[in-house]
Formats: C-alpha cells, structure tokens, sequence
C-alpha cells in the first residue's frame, strides 16, 4: 500500500510506504488527511488505520527549479509507450542525435522507439533515413513528475493532487 506526503502548504511531496506514513504520523511529524479503516495496520499491542494521505506538520522547502533526471523508464512514460517514428508500440529509447555524432542523454534528444525503428535507424538522424518525429521531445512539465507512483494514483488522491 501507497500513502501520499503532503507538505504543510497542502502540496504533494513524495509517495511512500504506509508503514513508513505510520511512522511519521506516530512520530508527530504528520497528520492524517485520509485513512483506510477497513485493512488496519496491526503490531502486537494495536491495530491502526492504514493511512492513504498524509499531511507533515512542518513545511520542507523544495528547490524552486527543479529539472526530472533523465531515465529510460521516464522517456517511455512521457511518450505513453508510443513510437515517435510509427506510432506503435515501444519498448526501447532512441537518440534523435546518435550519440556517436554527439547526441546526448537529454529530454530533448532522447525518445520512445520501437524495435524495428530502434534498427532501421541504427546511428543515423531521422532526416537521413527520411523519417520524421511525430512530436517534439522536450522535458516533462508537469509537478507531478518529480516523484514516482503518481501517475497511478488511487481514488483518495484526487482531490490533493494538481491537474496534469
């Protein structure tokens, strides 16, 4: 089970375990915003409700500009497993620049790719194999991304976490 951290000012911060939220919450670093009544945490001594949002009593300053790190998992997801050369199904990443010609590991350069298209294009930029990209690669914008698990978010999140 997953519970939301929200930092003071209602703002979503990380995902964590719930036995990790109970902790805090026990602790007196968090309150508890919503809860799982019916699958109680149980120790020896207690049971307590599984919590599924939390809220931190004290704020914690997040940097103000803050860029997602670059991974193969982060390009998939951006580009809903969609290939940016046909369309179908993705499981590899692509450098638009091949990184033999210089091409680095960035948002921008970086996208989904079919197996197929991943071969065909080999070391190649796509003009030179007349393709053309379906979308330009840029860098995730949304908040949400800065931390993992919340673009599976359960039904109790909704209303804490921002519009993407």
């Amino acid at each position: 089970m997953r519970t939301l951290v929200l930092n003071a000012g209602y703002e979503p911060l990380s995902v964590v375990s719930d036995r990790r939220a109970l902790i805090l919450v026990l602790g007196g670093k968090a309150s508890v915003l919503e809860a799982d009544c019916e699958n109680p945490l149980c120790s020896v001594n207690a049971e307590f409700a599984r919590p599924r949002v939390i809220l931190l009593r004290r704020y914690v300053k997040m940097p103000m500009v803050r860029r997602t790190p670059v991974s193969r998992r982060g390009v998939l997801r951006r580009d809903d497993h969609r290939c940016a050369y046909c369309g179908k199904f993705a499981n590899t990443v692509d450098h638009v620049m091949p990184r033999s010609r210089g091409g680095r590991d960035s948002w921008e350069n970086l996208v989904a790719c079919c197996l197929e298209c991943n071969n065909i294009k080999g070391d190649r930029t796509p003009t030179e194999v007349g393709w053309k990209l379906r979308w330009e690669p840029s860098a995730p914008a949304a908040r949400r991304w800065h931390f993992r698990d919340v673009d599976e978010a359960a039904a109790e999140w909704a209303e804490y976490l921002p519009a993407a």
